[in-house]
């Protein structure tokens, strides 16, 4: 193999981690699931149980490094969260990627507790996007309050007893106001988003991005034109289901005939997503630590492992 990733099939990565137990259940699985994203227990066993054995290895060697340290210095060096970072445009199944290895991880003893926050959290609220004339560009890295959401990960990675986030709803479409959750001391901290592996926020070399507190990044890739078809079945569940409630931002889309709502879709798809993968989201994919590479199915076809 060459280059800077190790590949594997499907069948190849399956074998890794044989004699690890399976801790979820069918149950589990239903639960964990997003919506459009039809992941298997099957497919669990088969991807997912090799990845968080993979992560246990790496969350039990970066401890071993910290006692070192401690050695070295001769005093104790407080341990920071293990940061995981997992990235992927729209539709891709990410969010659900980042739920199983949530409750996979915390099953591990070194690690019983694990956070999970999502970088919408730290989206500008809609009132400050519309001052900005960035409303039709959510999602694109600007429209991030990316000093805060550094902020925070540096908090977090500094190990404060409790570190706060705000609360954003994929129904109202925004930064619940007053709304906040708290990241208490966790063994892992999985961040979620779309721009996580950018290098810094303003593209200046030098300077301290998100990505340089990541201890390892997971980006979730798939072809262009399938990401775009689970786009659309998104938008037409959704429609039958958050776009249902009186308060959804979406409210007005609930009752559009199929062929209005998948030309609306696909409008949303080629003018705002796609063009977000293109600029910001897929040109990082590089300097993720792990690929996952999925087929027309949502199933994992192909693993790429970075060499380190």
């Amino acid at each position: 193999m060459s280059g800077p990733y190790l590949e594997f099939s499907r069948a190849e990565w399956s074998k890794l981690s044989l004699a690890t137990p399976l801790p979820l259940t069918e149950n589990d699985i239903v639960r964990l699931r997003g919506l459009g994203d039809p992941i298997s227990l099957a497919e669990v066993d088969a991807i997912y149980r090799p990845i968080s054995r993979l992560l246990n290895l790496y969350i039990k060697a970066a401890g071993a490094l910290n006692d070192a340290t401690s050695a070295f210095l001769g005093e104790l060096v407080p341990k920071a969260p293990y940061l995981v970072g997992i990235t992927g445009s729209v539709a891709v199944g990410k969010t659900t990627v980042a739920r199983v290895l949530r409750e996979m991880i915390a099953r591990w003893p070194e690690t019983p507790q694990v956070a999970l926050v999502t970088t919408d959290a730290f989206l500008f609220p809609n009132e400050e996007l519309a001052r900005r004339g960035l409303m039709d560009r959510k999602g694109f890295p600007e429209t991030y309050d990316r000093a805060a959401l550094l902020d925070f990960v540096q908090r977090v990675k500094a190990d404060e007893p409790e570190v706060t986030a705000p609360v954003y709803s994929h129904v109202i479409y925004d930064i619940i106001p007053g709304a906040t959750t708290t990241v208490r001391q966790p063994d892992v901290l999985i961040l979620e988003g779309l721009n996580i592996l950018q290098p810094d926020e303003n593209g200046i070399a030098g300077t301290v991005g998100l990505d340089d507190y990541l201890d390892f990044s997971i980006y979730v890739d798939a072809n262009t034109a399938d990401i775009r078809n689970w786009y659309i079945d998104r938008f037409l569940a959704l429609r039958a289901t958050a776009f249902q409630k009186p308060d959804s931002y979406f409210r007005r889309f609930a009752e559009l005939p199929d062929a209005e709502a998948i030309e609306l879709a696909a409008g949303l798809w080629e003018n705002i997503n796609e063009p977000n993968l293109d600029e910001n989201i897929l040109p990082t994919r590089s300097r993720a630590n792990l690929v996952l590479v999925k087929g027309g199915n949502h199933n994992v076809t192909e693993v790429l492992l970075k060499r380190r």
